[in-house]
């Protein structure tokens, strides 16, 4: 029987980083829900944060408590910060490039609820995309694509290891002395997403079954700049970047609202934006536009050249002409809980990185491009971590039964598309209790439907969420309650 060192569950920042880190001499195991680029970080087209230097990190550490409302775990935001830069020049010092300003140094931009200039980006609006490519090149384990996990495999606060998915009717069954979940977060769950389809939260699903804890899981963060002249639930981004050089939001008169709502108009917080936007066509029944026309082309082609190429596909000219937008689900705060070291609470070896995790880092509001950061630090910190514990498993110990399960039934797809649009009309960007109730009750009926193990795990993250939701009582931060 083959143990291996690690298991890390998913190839996005966070699981492709740790990997990076981790030694050769160590026997890893990626295992990738689909391919490796179905992620978020391979659609991120937003920078990475940094504090600039170490004058910077209280300023850093303010802006990310200030978005976060002050409900971050501010020792978490502390380590962040203070290891951020480091954690940025050991990718360049590997050989990741980021863009270059004028005079040859890395370019800083801002974004919105910064204080300073102070994100990275890569090839422009593709800084994911660049990094996961990065990354992809640089660990030398095995990685296996196609394989959906479904089981962790606890016992006496111990992960043995995983099950899961191979096919739709095969499953594998692994051992390991450390497991790394980097599942990503739950876009899925809702009807309108910004997320790779790959991220559906079927590990938090998991984590609630076994009993561990997930926090903040109402803290859902919905991105107020999005494409909304598709049909498709995954909708195209339109980066915060863009804002923060300047493009700002319109109603049919060309009228920028915003500035009704918040001073700082278009570069407010998320949550304010998309509030303020879905209050604002609530209100009026105008449609939303974002700008462009502040920018010249020849610079606009080379600063977003992503996002010119994508519009031109759609007939859009840019910066020409203003694109219709609506805000739609994006993030996720809340996650599996996690100490400094991103270690599980309560577990002796299982570790969770990036969006799938919740160290209390990003509090009620992610503060624009600290994700990609995030999982950089926490990645790095999860490692160093595991291997001065050095835990072994004997796996002969588990003595628990592993019970095959049936991938999907044909009375999922239904019921799947019935909680999105429940989650998206009840767990979005305004809340109130009944409706949060209704669905929640929806949720508890279709659990006791016989469904394939995938959507059984899924509706448990919804379920915790929509608890989450209905037991903080006011608004906070992206939980906005309607009064």
């Amino acid at each position: 029987m083959v143990v291996y060192d690690y298991i890390i569950i998913g190839s996005g920042v966070a699981g492709l980083n740790a990997a990076r880190l981790i030694p050769d001499t160590k026997n890893v195991l990626i295992l990738c829900k689909k391919e490796p680029w179905e992620c978020n970080t391979f659609w991120a087209q937003g920078g990475i944060a940094t504090a600039v230097d170490k004058e910077d990190i209280p300023d850093h550490i303010k802006d990310t408590l200030v978005a976060g409302v002050y409900h971050n775990n501010k020792d978490a935001v502390t380590v962040l910060s203070e290891n951020s830069r480091k954690a940025i020049d050991n990718l360049i010092e590997d050989g990741m490039n980021f863009d270059l300003n004028d005079k040859g140094k890395i370019a800083f931009t801002k974004e919105a609820a910064h204080s300073r200039s102070r994100i990275l980006h890569a090839d422009g609006d593709a800084t994911g995309r660049m990094i996961h490519l990065f990354l992809m090149g640089k660990f030398p384990h095995k990685l296996e694509t196609n394989c959906v996990v479904n089981d962790l495999l606890m016992q006496d606060d111990i992960c043995y290891g995983v099950k899961y998915f191979i096919n739709e009717t095969e499953e594998k069954v692994a051992f390991a002395h450390n497991t790394i979940i980097a599942s990503g977060g739950v876009g899925s769950i809702y009807k309108y997403h910004t997320n790779s389809t790959a991220v559906a939260g079927e590990v938090q699903g998991i984590c609630v079954e076994k009993g561990l804890t997930l926090k903040d899981m109402e803290m859902m963060q919905f991105h107020p700049t999005v494409f909304k002249g598709t049909s498709f639930a995954r909708k195209t981004l339109l980066s915060e970047a863009l804002r923060g050089e300047g493009a700002y939001i319109v109603d049919d008169n060309d009228h920028r609202f915003l500035f009704d709502y918040h001073k700082d108009g278009e570069l407010a917080p998320r949550d304010v934006v998309s509030r303020s936007i879905f209050d604002y066509h609530k209100k009026t029944g105008s449609n939303i536009y974002l700008s462009f026309d502040k920018f010249e082309k020849k610079w606009f082609r080379k600063r977003f050249p992503n996002i010119y190429a994508n519009f031109e596909d759609l007939g859009y000219d840019l910066p020409f002409e203003k694109v219709p937008i609506s805000p739609a689900f994006h993030y996720a705060m809340g996650g599996i809980a996690t100490d400094i070291n991103a270690k599980v609470l309560n577990t002796k070896n299982l570790y969770a990185v990036g969006e799938a995790a919740c160290t209390g880092v990003h509090g009620a509001n992610r503060l624009a491009s600290n994700s990609l950061l995030e999982g950089l630090v926490f990645s790095k910190l999860a490692v160093e971590h595991s291997l001065k514990e050095d835990f072994k498993i004997d796996h002969s110990k588990y003595l628990k039964e592993i019970k095959k399960c049936i991938r999907n039934k044909s009375i999922d797809k239904p019921i799947k598309d019935r909680v999105r649009k429940l989650m998206w009309e009840n767990a979005a960007i305004v809340r109130d209790f009944d409706s949060l109730k209704k669905a929640l009750s929806e949720i508890d009926e279709f659990l006791k439907e016989d469904v394939g193990r995938l959507l059984y795990l899924r509706l448990l993250t919804a379920k915790s969420i929509l608890k989450a939701a209905i037991d903080r009582k006011e608004s906070l931060g992206a939980h906005f309650i309607k009064e």
